[in-house]
């Protein structure tokens, strides 16, 4: 049986929980059973959903694996003027001592945003989580002190020193140490939580866009081109390996008789791609028409045919290293067992013909807790 909560987004809103509840961050997390999960669904718009967890005392603070692990959440954004954000919490038959509680009720809070911008990421700092950032186009970055109840503008010299109107893409903490990535290609990092940052300069033959950052460990990150180059750095950003020995375009082109559908002379690029704790990857082609996976160590990303009639929308890893799939017009499919496969099953979401853009896990042993529409 599932919970239905609508939400009609307007330009300049935010949708958080009450003062009573306790928070959950998608992709960042805490040490304590608190932690946030946002989304953001458009332009001036985004909502915040009350989870509480049990936290494993050996887990890592900053652990993905409460989360959908999600690289990019720009699909969570409708840029169209008005949209409907549906969450559906699916109940357990039984109810554990551990068992997360139900969805809270949803609050509003309005964004200091022109009309027109669209929100594409969000991040908290882990030592502090009422200190966090929210990021979008046309150079948008508000920030946080007070656990996002209030929003204000936030400007950064370094990102300002040019006649660029910056898309901020990806945005990640660990610990006090910070990372974001925009469009054109620019490199922020902060040491101090983001009281400060300095900009990290990038080659100008990097392939592709950046599009998505994600904090390792100390002075450590990787980030993702829209082309499918992934580079690693142990120190602060002043090199950077690469991950992969070509993009997606030359591997699909050096194989065009590799079976794939729609491979052929591919010279697109990704539309999502999403991050697991251990640090595998799932993107989907632009035209969602096949999509790729990368596990650390391989030369190359490894693409593989839709098991589904319908053209992919979103993809991304279970709680239990399985993958979801989200067709579109709304379908919603499971692999069978984990690891990555091309074999996945149906499981019936009455989705009324929204498409379904993200999912996320509510609990580390694989309950799923939300499905987002738009």
């Amino acid at each position: 049986m599932a919970i239905l909560q609508l939400a009609t987004s307007n330009p300049g809103i935010l949708h958080k929980p009450s003062l009573k509840s306790s928070f959950f961050l998608n992709r960042t997390t805490t040490t304590t059973t608190t932690s946030f999960h946002y989304r953001t669904s458009q332009a001036g718009f985004i909502t915040k959903a009350t989870l509480s967890l049990h936290q494993e005392p050996s887990s890592s603070p900053d652990s993905d694996s409460w989360s959908c692990s999600s690289l990019n959440r720009r699909h969570f954004i409708s840029e169209t003027v008005t949209s409907l954000t549906v969450l559906i919490g699916f109940q357990e038959p039984a109810k554990s001592e551990d068992s997360p509680p139900p969805l809270a009720d949803w609050e509003r809070v309005y964004l200091p945003i022109d009309p027109g911008v669209v929100l594409l990421d969000i991040a908290f700092v882990p030592d502090d989580l009422n200190h966090g950032f929210l990021l979008g186009t046309r150079q948008t970055l508000l920030e946080t002190k007070d656990g996002g109840n209030t929003w204000v503008p936030r400007s950064i010299p370094a990102a300002e020193d040019e006649d660029f109107n910056y898309r901020f893409n990806s945005i990640s903490f660990k610990e006090k140490e910070g990372w974001i990535v925009g469009k054109p290609s620019i490199l922020l990092y902060t040491s101090d939580s983001g009281d400060s940052w300095e900009r990290i300069p990038l080659s100008a033959q990097l392939p592709g866009d950046i599009v998505y950052i994600k904090a390792t460990d100390d002075k450590s990150a990787e980030m993702v081109t829209d082309e499918g180059a992934i580079y690693v750095t142990s120190n602060r950003g002043y090199n950077w390996r690469a991950a992969v020995q070509e993009t997606v375009s030359a591997t699909l082109n050096r194989t065009v008789s590799s079976g794939i559908s729609g491979a052929s002379y591919y010279t697109g690029t990704f539309n999502t791609v999403n991050r697991s704790p251990d640090g595998s990857y799932v993107a989907v082609s632009s035209r969602g028409n096949f999509y790729l996976t990368w596990e650390p160590g391989q030369p190359y990303w490894q693409p593989h045919n839709r098991a589904v009639a319908r053209r992919i929308q979103n993809m991304g890893w279970r709680a239990d290293g399985g993958l979801w799939l989200l067709a579109r017009g709304g379908g919603l499919y499971l692999s069978k067992g984990t690891g990555i496969t091309e074999e996945f099953e149906e499981v019936p979401v009455q989705s009324r013909g929204f498409g379904i853009l993200d999912v996320g896990y509510r609990s580390k042993r694989g309950q799923l807790g939300e499905v987002g529409f738009c």
